[in-house]
């Protein structure tokens, strides 16, 4: 019981704290490397991380007498790759926001995920309840009150589409992991994972980007290498971790408190301010992310 509450608990909050916080660190990059660059960075210092640890495990695994969990690779060269492709995908739309807004705003527009999981989980034959569109109506106002300008009417900012398609992207992972998370160790996924994150990363930008951004990299040193080890090598694996034989629309509802994180870390370290508009859509955003994990009970519960 203790484990489980650690991996299902623990885990998600230590996760969400860490990219909340990491939000102010890839804020400070945007202006200096282009997205694609910093992210096949980020992935690359990650698996530089994360590979030894996963020798680590084992070994420790095999001083106890225990047996390595043992990984098929087809699953994990397969599930490194959809793994890798959606993350690389999610994070790159992130970057490229997030270079033209406020770390907390940012972090607000990918929670919309989170209401997205459950709606997504309706293509798996998942049972949505009223509540659950109750709570995208609320996110969809939300996000209108975070991304539309007052007499823009329709219009939204560029950084603004960016994250939501990130969003979409990160509520697909969710589903990505949950799949390969029950036939491959975690750990090892998240390695396979960042290789490719990498690699694709790596690839787009070789393909769109210039070197010019390398006189930059001093000045971005640390905070590559906090999002690199902490957000993608730690809170990724903790994320994975939490996931195996979870609900997956329920442990996200601790992964929500990243957006909260976000806020406070960039007013705290970076001096953002919201407009009174743009926290009435926080607040909705939050009260939608709760809103759609919360259980059903009684007579509803029964019908799920």
């Amino acid at each position: 019981m203790k484990t489980s509450f650690v991996r299902q608990v623990v885990f998600p909050i230590l996760a969400a704290l860490i990219w909340g916080t990491a939000f102010v660190a890839q804020s400070v990059c945007a202006d200096r490397m282009p997205p694609f660059a910093f992210n096949a960075l980020r992935s690359f210092i990650a698996l530089v991380f994360l590979f030894p640890l996963s020798r680590l495990l084992d070994a420790v695994s095999v001083r106890r007498g225990e047996t390595p969990p043992k990984t098929d690779r087809r699953s994990w060269l397969i599930g490194g790759i959809c793994c890798g492709l959606i993350l690389a995908t999610a994070a790159n739309l992130q970057q490229a926001g997030i270079a033209d807004t406020s770390a907390g705003k940012a972090g607000f527009i990918t929670a919309f995920y989170v209401v997205l999981v459950p709606v997504f989980g309706i293509f798996l034959h998942r049972h949505t309840s009223p509540q659950i569109w109750v709570s995208v109506l609320l996110a969809v106002v939300g996000l209108w009150l975070l991304c539309i300008r007052a007499g823009e009417g329709f219009s939204l900012l560029p950084a603004d589409i960016f994250l939501i398609l990130c969003a979409i992207s990160y509520a697909v992972q969710i589903y990505c992991i949950d799949h390969f998370v029950q036939k491959v160790d975690g750990v090892k996924l998240a390695c396979g994972q960042f290789l490719w994150t990498g690699i694709f990363s790596a690839i787009l930008s070789l393909i769109f980007e210039d070197a010019s951004w390398w006189p930059n990299l001093a000045a971005c040193l640390l905070p590559v290498l906090y999002v690199g080890i902490f957000s993608s090598g730690i809170a990724y694996t903790l994320q994975i971790l939490a996931q195996k034989g979870s609900n997956p629309t329920v442990v996200t509802l601790l992964f929500s408190l990243e957006s909260v994180f976000s806020v406070l870390a960039g007013a705290v370290l970076l001096g953002d301010r919201l407009t009174g508009r743009e926290y009435l859509g926080c607040v909705l955003m939050l009260i939608a992310v709760v809103l759609a994990q919360v259980p059903l009970t009684g007579r509803q519960a029964r019908t799920r």
